[in-house]
């Protein structure tokens, strides 16, 4: 009968041949010293990436597609949520150890460097640090990005419906037309009561159409934000 294995003995003694010779702390600290490097080299690309459209050679059979998205689709979670599409040295945020890694163990996958990086976040955290689920993504080329990592809170649904009427010009039009007909259809009683006509409603209609124009207009140019079509892919939020 053959005898027992102590596998703690196997994994001594081929670690001894792979070493060949060479101290087993001195080994450790240059796997180590290389990883450090590594991440450093990565954060420091991720600080100061810059859009030039430079597409990453990854290896097409080892891409997941459910990571696969194109320019068009990541527009339009940005508008529907009011995100901005950056690169990431626009970014105050700060990237976890797990993205770095997963970064590090994706170059080494496909045995390729990552030149430039974009973010899906918040436009708070391209001006100040917090975690808000952002999205990091590496371009592929033809307008189309890999998702390397997200992390963070996840976005709340309330978010969508929120910004949806600062989404575009037309969705902040029809926002302020219904605001009116509601303050309209809840006030007009108190000016005309029971008897009111149709065109008296129209005459506090127009009142309140007035009323929430001018509050929206100098709301608007007060804050001097854009809408959100204009805004998800520049560094600015204000009107320029």
């Amino acid at each position: 009968m053959l005898g027992l294995v102590d596998l703690h003995k196997e994994l001594l003694k081929n670690r001894r041949k792979d070493l060949n010779g060479i101290e087993v702390m001195k080994w450790v600290d240059d796997v180590f010293k290389n990883v450090d490097s590594q991440h450093e080299r990565i954060r420091t690309k991720l600080n100061s990436s810059h859009s030039n459209n430079n597409a990453t050679n990854f290896k097409r059979e080892k891409l997941e597609e459910d990571k696969i998205f194109h320019i068009s689709q990541i527009r339009t979670i940005c508008i529907q949520y009011r995100l901005k599409f950056l690169s990431t040295s626009f970014f105050k945020g700060d990237y976890p150890v797990e993205t770095i890694s997963k970064i590090n163990e994706l170059e080494n996958s496909h045995d390729v460097k990552i030149e430039e990086f974009k973010i899906v976040a918040p436009s708070i955290l391209f001006r100040l640090k917090k975690a808000d689920d952002p999205l990091l993504f590496a371009p592929l080329g033809n307008d189309l990005y890999y998702l390397i990592d997200k992390w963070g809170n996840d976005i709340n649904l309330s978010r969508k419906i929120k910004y949806w009427p600062v989404r575009s010009f037309d969705n902040f039009a029809f926002s302020l037309l219904i605001t009116s007909i509601v303050l309209t259809g809840l006030s007009h009683r108190l000016f005309f009561g029971e008897e009111g006509t149709v065109a008296q409603f129209f005459v506090v209609f127009l009142f309140f159409l007035k009323g929430v124009i001018g509050m929206a207009l100098f709301y608007g140019v007060a804050i001097g934000k854009n809408f959100t079509e204009f805004s998800w892919k520049s560094e600015h939020d204000k009107i320029q």
